[in-house]
């Protein structure tokens, strides 16, 4: 699949990256607002390549088969822990994400442990993927899962370099789409692995809340920006 991916800033001073990759059903322009909100909270995040990239139409199962933009195919709804994997579909998102790397890294001159993974739902699961079964020899410099789950949890393995990534997951605590139960669950699985995991939930069902966009502004800058000086309001 040829990328069209939604690239809302110029390449000139861009110091790192943000792939964001957006839920099922949706497009890029579901989350091109955050190349404003995030600056807004943080200024120094205007510094960063906003990347939105979009799934391919494919037949979702629980949709009796019906075409939609998706990451990968869903078998069971909601998704709880027990959820089963479309593996073939997910490995296909990663390597379509796994390009996006490689062009902000040739193109752009941004390394891989400037660039920052994340999505929400089916894209925050394939954000997780791309993450922690990364093989190169540089860690990304985050990764940010909102209201997702963690995939393939039997192939779990991650490498000394993969575990170097630090993780944001935020969560709503009233989901009904991707059960709540999976924050929880999937958090212990990577901490015993040598994750670091930032995990924080809201009063919210399957969306984000306004205190999550904020804390995760002040992760990303924090992550990137912490050894320059205070960002001026």
């Amino acid at each position: 699949m040829t990328s069209t991916a939604l690239n809302s800033t110029t390449s000139t001073c861009k110091s790192a990256a943000l792939i964001f990759l957006h839920g099922l059903g949706d497009g890029p322009s579901g989350w091109s607002s955050l190349q404003e909100m995030l600056p807004s909270i943080q200024p120094r995040l205007s510094n960063l390549k906003y990347v939105f990239p979009p799934a391919p139409t494919i037949p979702i199962s629980i949709n009796g088969g019906a075409t939609m933009p998706g990451w990968f195919d869903v078998l069971d709804w909601p998704i709880g822990i027990s959820a089963r994997d479309d593996r073939d579909g997910k490995m296909e998102a990663v390597a379509q994400i796994e390009r996006e790397v490689e062009r902000l890294e040739k193109e752009e001159g941004i390394s891989r442990n400037r660039i920052v993974v994340g999505g929400f739902s089916q894209g925050g699961a394939i954000a997780l993927l791309s993450a922690y079964r990364n093989q190169a020899e540089q860690p990304f410099a985050a990764c940010v899962l909102l209201s997702g789950w963690l995939t393939l949890q039997g192939e779990l393995e991650i490498t000394e370099t993969a575990k170097k990534t630090p993780l944001f997951w935020g969560h709503g605590q009233y989901d009904d789409k991707v059960l709540f139960e999976q924050q929880a669950h999937g958090v212990e699985l990577l901490e015993k692995q040598g994750v670091s995991v930032n995990a924080k939930s809201y009063p919210v069902g399957h969306a984000s809340h306004p205190d999550e966009i904020d804390a995760l502004a002040k992760f990303l800058d924090g992550l990137l920006y912490s050894a320059e000086e205070p960002a001026k309001k």
